[in-house]
Order: structure tokens, then sequence, then C-alpha cells
């Protein structure tokens, strides 16, 4: 099988233009796969069965694999016998049939009212650095993006008169309104920290390194880290932290989901009713402990 799993991975890189990473985790499921048959005598894809492959899966369970884990080794699978069938290498696609386990979608962290108070109150300095790590906190909490669309932002993409940023996703674009705080952070940031940040450089990039560059996905986490460390906030954050809680924190204050799912970015709504659902458990929580009989 490896020949076949070598011809896969070089029709994803060629065709697809998938990346490095993608290619890595195909090769590696599909190995796993591949031994696994081996030692089940079967040598040849074309011998698998649906039963094989029922098997193999029932094993990666009884191993102790994670639901997660298995739902990417069917996907490997499935694109595996797909292009084999399309090739004319298999006579039918045996792999049709077999359906993902289900995944129960982890309740995200999220930061209480006083804990998102505490952490954007942390850089309070004058340094261009503090005035900018300001602003790049309070933006966030006040628009839920993503960091990778944080710190690809561009200063065009901010609207002072009206209040909103201009967010582009991979998929469309998308206007988020943001508050008084946000404003006052940005203009701060704007007027005293971002010239002295880029040193006479040229750049259309809002939020940039000390070094005048385009600020990382890293470099930021590192921020988030360090003033999240300085507020005392014990949970374990990262710059995601604040999307969730900027969601949760909208909805628990009677927004729609209609209106969030749309200031988040997300396709599908179900993916955004998993805040609903936090706020519910929240308000049974409190009646639980306050109400006489509950």
């Amino acid at each position: 099988m490896e020949n076949v799993i070598q011809e896969f991975i070089l029709y994803l890189h060629d065709v697809k233009r998938t990346s490095a990473n993608t290619e890595a985790s195909y090769r590696r499921d599909l190995n796993k796969l591949a031994n696994y048959m081996e030692e089940q005598g079967i040598n040849d894809v074309s011998r698998i069965t649906v039963t094989n492959l029922q098997s193999y899966l029932l094993y990666m369970e009884r191993e102790g694999f994670a639901p997660a884990t298995i739902s990417r080794n069917i996907a490997s699978i499935k694109a595996l016998f797909h292009y084999l069938f399309k090739k004319g290498l298999i006579s039918e696609d045996v792999s049709e049939t077999l359906k993902a386990p289900k995944i129960e979608k982890k309740m995200p962290e999220i930061l209480t009212t006083d804990e998102v108070n505490k952490l954007l109150d942390q850089p309070s300095g004058i340094s261009p650095k503090e005035i900018r790590d300001r602003a790049m906190l309070e933006l966030l909490y006040a628009t839920g993006i993503r960091v990778s669309e944080l710190i690809s932002l561009k200063t065009t993409d901010i609207n002072f008169q009206v209040g909103y940023i201009l967010c582009r996703d991979a998929h469309k674009e998308r206007v988020i309104p943001f508050g008084m705080p946000a404003k006052r952070a940005l203009t701060d940031y704007l007027k005293n920290a971002r010239g002295e940040l880029l040193e006479d450089q040229d750049s259309d990039v809002l939020f940039t390194n000390c070094s005048g560059q385009p600020m990382s996905r890293q470099g930021f986490w590192k921020i988030v880290k360090y003033y999240a460390k300085k507020a005392g906030i014990t949970a374990d954050i990262t710059p995601h932290t604040l999307r969730h809680s900027f969601a949760a924190h909208l909805v628990e204050n009677g927004a729609d989901l209609r209106s969030v799912q749309e200031m988040l970015g997300h396709s599908d709504i179900s993916t955004t009713q998993i805040y609903a659902n936090m706020s519910q458990n929240k308000i049974r929580e409190v009646y639980a402990r306050n109400f006489p009989r509950g």
C-alpha cells in the first residue's frame, strides 16, 4: 500500500495544492491503516472491504483513540478511497458508509466581565508598546474577531466616524461595530504610539511589533499570556478566549444569535448555539443556587 499512499500524497500536493502539514497528517493516518491491514495479511488496497475498515475503527476505539482522532482518520481514509475510485484503481468505494463518531463539543473557556476588565486594565502605561497592547486587547474583546483577523487589519479598515471595523476572512467581508473604550484606545494608539513603533517605515498594517513589522500570532499570544498573569487570572487563556468571552457576554445580555453569528463570521449558526447553551446553563445554576424551592 505504500506506493498507493505516496501516489495519493503527490496528487494532494500537485493538484489540490495542500500544505505540508496537511500532507503529513494524511500520510500519518494512512500509514497507520496500512500497518494494520498488513498485520491482517492484506497488502493490496483493492482487497480491503467495508468489514476490514470497520474492524480497523473498532481497533482504534479499543486502543483508546479520541473520537476527534478517529474522525480525522476516517476523513483521510475516505479521501484516499475516493481518489482511488475516481482513478479506476478500485471497483467500489468501500469507505462510503463509514461514519465518524459523535464528538462532544467542549464548552469554551470564558472570562467573567470582572476578569476581562482586569485584563484590559493591565497595559496602563504610556509607552508605545503598552498603548498598542491596550488597543489590541480592547479591539479584540470589543469585536470578537479572530487573532489572524486582528493582526491583518489595515489602517483603512477602521471607520472612526461610524465606529466599526471592516473584517476580511477567507470567504467574505463583515462589518463589526465597536464601542467607546475601543475607540479611545485606538485613537490613542494611532496618535501617540504607532508612528514611534514604525520609526518612519511605510506600512498600512494597523498593528505592528516593536520593530515596525506586522504583529505575529505568536507575538500577540505572548502579550495575552503576559497580561493575564499580571492580572492574576489563573485560567489558561489564549487570544481566542477573548473571542469566546465577547460572544458569551453578548448572548448573556440578550443579543440574538443571528447577530452574534454575523459578527463572529460563523457559516453555521449551530456553531454559535454553544454560547446560548452556556447562557442557559448559567441561568439554571443561578436558579438552583438562589431559589428557595430550587
